[in-house]
C-alpha cells in the first residue's frame, strides 16, 4: 500500500537483512576468506627485495638472543646435566618461539582488523567473520613456512625423524581453534573498547613468559619443589601442574617438545598425571572459541554504525 504516492514498508515486504557474521554459503565464505588472506600475503611483501625472509627475522632474532643467553650465559644445559627437558634445547626453543609467534601475530593482528577494513565494512555486503579469520589464515601461511625452517634446523641439530611428527598438524589445528576464538573476541570488543589493544599487548607478554616457550614444563614445575618437612611452604606440584597445564599454549608447546624433538621429555598427559586431565585445556579451547563466536556473531550486524 502507498499513502500519497509514498511506498510503505508493508508494501516492500520484509526488511532487507543486515550483514551477519556468517552467510548461507560455506564454500563462498571460505573462498572469500582464503582470497583475502592471499591478497594480504602478497601485499605484505610487495616491492620487497627479500620478501618472505623478512618474516623470519623476528623469530630468528629472538631465538638467537635467547639461545645465546640460556646456553652460554645461564648455561641451562650444564646446570641441569642429564635432564631430558633440555635435550636438543635449540630445536625446542626455536619451535616454541615459532608456535608462539603464530599465536601472537594472529591475535595482535586481529584486534584492529575490523576497524582497519572500515571502508569495506561500510560499503560492501559480506560475512563479517571473514575479516578476523583471514588474519588467522594469513598467520598460518607464515607458520607453515616457519615450521619448514624449524624442521631443517632440527635435522641439522641431530633430531631424528619420528612417527610422532604426524601429530604436528593436530597441534596446529588445536592452536588455530584457540587463536580463532580469541581473534573473534578481540576484534569485536575493540569496536566498543579501544583499550583492548594495549591490554592485550600486556597479556600477550605475560603469556609469553608464563608459557613454556623458553623452559619446558617439567623444569618449570621442578623449580617450585615438592612439599617436605623442611620446606612446608612449597607449592603442591601435582595441583600446580594441573593449573599450569590448563593453559592450552603450555599443552601445545610441551607436546611439540615431546612429539617432535625428543620423547625423553614427558608429554602433557604425563605431566598432568593422566590422559583424562587433557580435558581441561580442551574445554578451555572450546570455551574460548564458543565465546569468541558468540560475541562476534552478536555484534556483527552493528559493526558499521559503531566504528
Amino acid at each position: 500500500m502507498s499513502l500519497g504516492g509514498a511506498v510503505t514498508y508493508e508494501a516492500l515486504g520484509k526488511p532487507i537483512r543486515g550483514p551477519r557474521a556468517l552467510n548461507d554459503d560455506p564454500a563462498r565464505f571460505w573462498h572469500l576468506t582464503f582470497n583475502i588472506a592471499v591478497t594480504q600475503w602478497k601485499l605484505r611483501f610487495f616491492g620487497s627485495a627479500l620478501g618472505y625472509l623478512w618474516q623470519l627475522v623476528r623469530p630468528l632474532l629472538l631465538f638467537t638472543v635467547l639461545y645465546v643467553f640460556f646456553t652460554k650465559v645461564a648455561n641451562v644445559n650444564g646446570a641441569h646435566p642429564g635432564d631430558p627437558s633440555y635435550d636438543n634445547y635449540g630445536t625446542q626453543l626455536l619451535g616454541s618461539i615459532v608456535l608462539f609467534t603464530f599465536f601472537s601475530e594472529a591475535t595482535m593482528g586481529s584486534v584492529r582488523c575490523v576497524l582497519d577494513n572500515e571502508a569495506l565494512v561500510r560499503k560492501i555486503q559480506f560475512p563479517r567473520m571473514v575479516i578476523p579469520l583471514s588474519i588467522v589464515l594469513l598467520s598460518m601461511f607464515n607458520l607453515g613456512l616457519n615450521l619448514v625452517v624449524v624442521f631443517i634446523f632440527a635435522l641439522v641439530a641431530g633430531v631424528h625423524p619420528m612417527l610422532t611428527w604426524l601429530e604436528l598438524p593436530l597441534l596446529v589445528v588445536f592452536l588455530a581453534v584457540l587463536v580463532a576464538g580469541i581473534s573473534m573476541l578481540l576484534s569485536s570488543l575493540f569496536i566498543y573498547f579501544r583499550d583492548i589493544q594495549p591490554i592485550w599487548e600486556v597479556v600477550n607478554q605475560i603469556l609469553f613468559y608464563s608459557s613454556p616457550v623458553i623452559i619446558a614444563v617439567p623444569a618449570v614445575l621442578a623449580a617450585f619443589g615438592p612439599k617436605t618437612a623442611l620446606n612446608p611452604r612449597a607449592l603442591d606440584v601435582p595441583v600446580l601442574s594441573k593449573v599450569y597445564m590448563s593453559n592450552p599454549l603450555a599443552v601445545v608447546l610441551q607436546q611439540f617438545r615431546h612429539a617432535v624433538v625428543t620423547h625423553a621429555t614427558p608429554s602433557p598427559a604425563a605431566v598432568l598425571g593422566g590422559q583424562e586431565y587433557l580435558a581441561i585445556p580442551i574445554l578451555v579451547v572450546i570455551a574460548a572459541f564458543a565465546l569468541g563466536f558468540y560475541v562476534f556473531n552478536k555484534t556483527a550486524p552493528y559493526v558499521a554504525e559503531n566504528l
